[in-house]
């Protein structure tokens, strides 16, 4: 091949109790990339789409083609590419976003190559792209939109990711605010010690959560999403958070929490009408103070990244 377009997917960050740990991909919305193969060693970005302006062209400050450069430089490979960059989504939304890119491009660099790497060995060079969108190369978003599924990040010295399975009948319900939050002020704000209390039940609902997915014990799930620990300092950054939050549990959802850093928040349900009530319990809750968004209802993306031309 000489080109091909990929699909990333957004993905949903901490889950509630497991910041930095838990990571999930949804269905929509992502990034697409277009790569093409040259015939010098360039590296260059052709063209950037829907992010207003906000995304340079430099490829050594780009989440999309740091993670290709780094691959390129680990194979010994002299391949130039070149790309474009199509955001399907908002920046700074929580998302995922960085890491959607960051995929996309070096998933299909690796394709154009005649994948000499597996989909996990591409992980510390998608690991990368975060470092230079938010200065912090962690895995929690880019390891589910690489391998799909729900991702617990073990270790990170040494690096080891492993996948949960999930029930079938278990949605996500997404709401994104029409506001901004920054990454970096949303971990600016976090304390940096924590309570014996919290860190005991904050670990209790971590291997909760973890056995209720396994087990489709969707009382246990529901259970275990809550945070004590990150939930409730950043929830001042998103405004009626907690207005919206039990909109979403009385419309049936089992649970609800900040995604990411936010301003997304998400929800789960059991089964897909169930999860689009929920959405629009959550729009409502937001629109009733003038802040509108989009809403996206999704099963949990078992996938990741997908050749789509």
């Amino acid at each position: 091949m000489e080109s091909i377009k990929v699909f990333a997917p957004a993905t949903v960050a901490n889950v509630a109790c497991g910041f930095d740990i838990f990571g999930f991909a949804v269905d929509a919305p992502g990034d697409e990339v277009i790569v093409r193969k040259r015939n010098d060693n360039q590296i260059i970005i052709t063209n950037i789409t829907g992010e207003e302006g906000k995304l340079t062209y430099d490829v050594s400050k780009n989440a999309v083609t740091v993670p290709i450069i780094k691959y390129l430089q680990k194979l010994g490979v002299t391949q130039g590419f070149e790309i474009e960059l199509h955001k399907k989504m908002p920046l700074g939304s929580g998302l995922g976003s960085s890491s959607a890119s960051s995929v996309a491009g070096v998933f299909a660099a690796n394709e154009l190559l005649g994948k000499p790497l597996i989909a996990k060995e591409l992980l510390p060079f998608s690991m990368e792209g975060e470092r230079i969108a938010c200065g912090s190369a962690h895995a929690d978003n880019v390891a589910p939109a690489l391998l799909g599924g729900f991702v617990v990040v073990r270790s990170y010295q040494p690096l080891d990711v492993f996948k949960v399975t999930t029930p079938d009948e278990l949605y996500v319900t997404i709401v994104h605010p029409d506001i901004e939050v920054n990454t970096k002020d949303a971990r600016h704000i976090l304390r940096n010690e924590v309570s014996m209390k919290n860190t005991i039940a904050q670990m209790g609902n971590v291997a909760g959560m973890i056995a209720g997915l396994m087990q489709a014990d969707y009382n246990l799930i529901a259970s275990s999403m809550v945070d004590f620990i990150i939930e409730p300092v950043r929830a001042i950054l998103i405004p009626e958070f907690w207005e919206v939050k039990n909109a979403a549990l009385e419309a049936g959802a089992l649970g609800c929490s900040i995604s990411g850093a936010g301003p997304s928040i998400f929800a789960f349900s059991k089964g897909k009408e169930t999860a689009e009530k929920v959405a629009i319990a959550m729009k409502n809750s937001f629109e009733k103070v003038g802040i509108h968004g989009d809403a996206y209802v999704s099963g949990i993306n078992q996938q990741g990244p997908k050749v789509i031309g």
